[in-house]
């Protein structure tokens, strides 16, 4: 056990997390960040160091995240990241879970969890393992390579073999960009009307597109998770058409996850909106659809971009997000009306 996966719970100021970042880089310097709320680190090194093992250091970590910050954390430690991400989503909060680094507990740890559990698989392979039987990480590993390759594909089905079977190459990059990026809104009671939600959305859909283009990358997939009155949650993934960071056609496919939910008497408390499956902007490819429409929301998005960035991201906003919406998305600057961003 080497990998710290670190969730903190509710960041309510997105400003504490480098905080965090900061006091996980006190016990190792490999320490990558995953915004908003989450952090891996690699304490392979530092065990030797502080002379104790990978939980032990991880009490420490969030003993001293409640300490110095009063944010409660929910720590898994395991052989990669992947293990140590699935044992944090599995385990309860505000606590340190440990998966010996042996493959027989590895085995027993994922054979009971459904195979929606492993990451990246959404609902569409759920559904395609499912009319195979295979619907549990257990029967994914006893699945031979060659069926999983017949079912999903070469490259995917070699990849749900590996993962079934605890396997991950993914290396803790330290100061690399994230592998994914989430933002999510709080509502200040439980909400049940959906042009509310909507509108949320939408503010979720133009930050996330705002974060994208700021760092020049594009998302393949986009994720929505929704927690409900009684704290449960439902997450929904799929896929876009091609890698954007096109404001409009994000918000077009979260309002797509949310329409399929059909929450018509939900009691919802927050939406949470991850773009995932990143990659350089530069090696997105583009479909040309020789549309003066769309070229000139592409213009406008731009010079917005450039105004937020000059006068501060609450200069220009939605406009269905401006409307009762401010303490999701930020007050506009004085004297700047809120404008709408074409769709």
């Amino acid at each position: 056990m080497k990998i710290l996966h670190v969730h903190f719970h509710d960041l309510a100021d997105e400003r504490v997390h480098p905080r965090l970042l900061a006091l996980l880089s006190e016990f190792t310097p490999v320490v990558q960040a995953l915004p908003p709320d989450a952090a891996l680190a690699d304490v392979s090194g530092s065990l030797r160091y502080f002379g104790t093992d990978a939980p032990d250091l991880a009490e420490r970590v969030r003993a001293r995240a409640g300490g110095l910050h009063g944010v409660r954390s929910t720590i898994g430690v395991a052989a990669n990241p992947m293990l140590a991400r699935m044992l944090v989503a599995d385990g309860p909060p505000s606590a340190v879970r440990a998966l010996p680094d042996d493959p027989d507990a590895v085995a027993a740890f994922l054979a009971p969890l459904p195979a929606a559990a492993l990451p990246g698989v959404g609902p569409a392979t759920v559904r395609t393992l499912s009319s195979y039987g295979l619907d549990s990480i257990g029967r994914l590993a006893a699945a031979p390579l060659g069926t999983l390759q017949r079912v999903l594909g070469a490259t995917a089905g070699r990849r749900m073999h590996d993962a079934a079977h605890g396997l991950d190459p993914t290396a803790v990059v330290p100061g690399g960009p994230a592998p994914s990026i989430r933002v999510e809104h709080h509502f200040a009671r439980d909400e049940l009307d959906r042009e509310r939600q909507r509108a949320a959305l939408l503010g979720l859909s133009d930050r996330l597109g705002l974060r994208l283009r700021g760092e020049s990358r594009a998302a393949r997939a986009l994720t929505l998770t929704v927690r409900y009155a009684d704290r449960t949650t439902t997450t929904r993934t799929r896929s876009l058409h091609e890698a954007t960071a096109h404001t409009p056609a994000l918000t077009a496919l979260a309002y797509g996850l949310h329409d399929r939910l059909a929450l018509q008497r939900a009691r919802v408390r927050s939406f949470a909106l991850c773009a995932d499956d990143l990659l350089a902007a530069r090696l997105a490819p583009r479909q040309l659809v020789f549309d003066p429409l769309d070229e000139r929301a592409r213009r406008v998005e731009a010079a917005v971009d450039r105004a937020r960035n000059r006068f501060g991201p609450g200069t220009v906003r939605p406009a269905a997000a401006g409307r009762g919406l401010r303490s999701s998305v930020g007050d506009p600057a004085p004297g700047h009306a809120h404008q709408p961003l074409l769709r």
